[in-house]
């Protein structure tokens, strides 16, 4: 058999909701997985019982060929190494696996914000793979993985060039869901990161799932200024901002000039519209951030409202609704303030022109 055609070595770092969703399916479609779970309550459930999958196909144990780690393994050869860990934690999981990496082989950068330059500084760009997710995956319980949202993948290079890679790692993701192609990864990120700091966030801080909170017209309007801010900063770093495969172009629900001045126009009144569907389709998504926070751990708004915030100050720019986001997240971790409308209601008060 030509080799370049046998199934890739594929390594798992991180068993979240995202990591178990992407191990269950690549198992169901006769893949062989190896995995790192950190956690020995999570390797043991998955060793023994193996993962349980809920998505659009029911509720099902799932069974294959996987083989769970509680470190790294000292040893291996991937071909593939998934980083599927939270933001905070891809630079530790890219130096503790920078050595199972096979020669031709290349780390799968699967977070949300722009960590693909991290990992990079780990292990070279030449390394590198972007892999942009455009579902929600959630586990509510040890072992349990849930799909939140449908969605496929955008899949990319830093470069933007070719890489005969993209080809294998497509036909490996696509037992999990459709994957598209794309030459400005940077520019692909930059919107996700539109979504995240605004979706994911406000639902963070609201305390609730994405539906019930974009009802309220005066979130909404924070959305739209979170996405406003988020393309001005990238716009100063230089990149060509581009959607995500299907989903909405959010550079069109950005605020112009007048708009940020007006309470309303019949153009802020189709954005409005277009926000409550966003609601309707992701009404299910529940921020994995809030997640961490009850869970006690550091929730990783730092790599996506405050990235941006970072990023525009070093251009001059102010970000003062993800600024505000950025700090009641914090706050919130530290039990200081509880998740809630009432916080997003604050929120809104405070970033309200002074004329107001």
């Amino acid at each position: 058999m030509d080799p370049a055609q046998t199934a890739p070595r594929v390594l798992v770092v991180g068993c979240g909701g995202i990591g178990g969703v992407l191990l269950s399916r690549m198992l169901e479609g006769g893949q062989k997985v190896a995995a790192v779970a950190r956690r020995e309550e999570i390797a043991s459930v998955l060793r023994t019982r193996g993962p349980v999958l809920r998505d659009e196909k029911g509720e099902r144990t799932v069974r294959g060929d996987l083989e769970v780690f509680v470190q790294p393994p000292r040893e291996g050869a991937y071909d593939f190494i998934l980083l599927a860990t939270p933001p905070n934690g891809v630079e530790a999981a890219a130096r503790d696996t920078a050595h199972l990496l096979a020669s031709d082989g290349a780390m799968v950068v699967l977070q949300n914000g722009l960590c693909e330059e991290l990992v990079a500084q780990v292990v070279g760009e030449d390394k590198v793979l972007g892999a942009i997710i455009a579902w929600g995956a959630s586990s509510p319980e040890t072992g349990v993985y849930e799909r939140t949202s449908s969605g496929g993948f955008v899949i990319g290079t830093l470069s933007g060039k070719p890489d005969p890679r993209l080809q294998r790692l497509a036909e490996l993701l696509r037992t999990v869901s459709g994957v598209a192609f794309t030459d400005n990864l940077r520019g692909a990120r930059w919107s996700k990161l539109a979504i995240n700091c605004a979706i994911s966030t406000l639902g963070t801080v609201g305390g609730s799932r994405v539906g019930p909170l974009l009802r309220h017209r005066f979130i909404r309007r924070l959305a739209m200024e979170v996405f406003t801010e988020v393309f001005q900063v990238a716009q100063a770093e230089g990149v060509r901002v581009e959607k995500v495969a299907s989903t909405v172009d959010l550079e069109w629900l950005t605020l112009s000039e007048s708009e940020q001045r007006a309470s309303g126009s019949p153009a802020l009144l189709v954005k409005h519209a277009m926000l409550l569907a966003i609601g309707a389709r992701y009404r299910r998504l529940r921020s994995s951030m809030l997640a961490a926070i009850e869970r006690g751990r550091e929730p990783p708004v730092d790599f996506l409202n405050g990235e941006v915030v970072r990023r525009g100050k070093a251009h001059g720019l102010s970000a003062p609704v993800n600024e505000r986001l950025l700090e009641a997240v914090h706050a919130m971790s530290r039990r200081e303030v509880s998740p809630g409308v009432e916080t997003l209601q604050h929120i809104y008060q405070q970033t309200r022109p002074q004329a107001h």
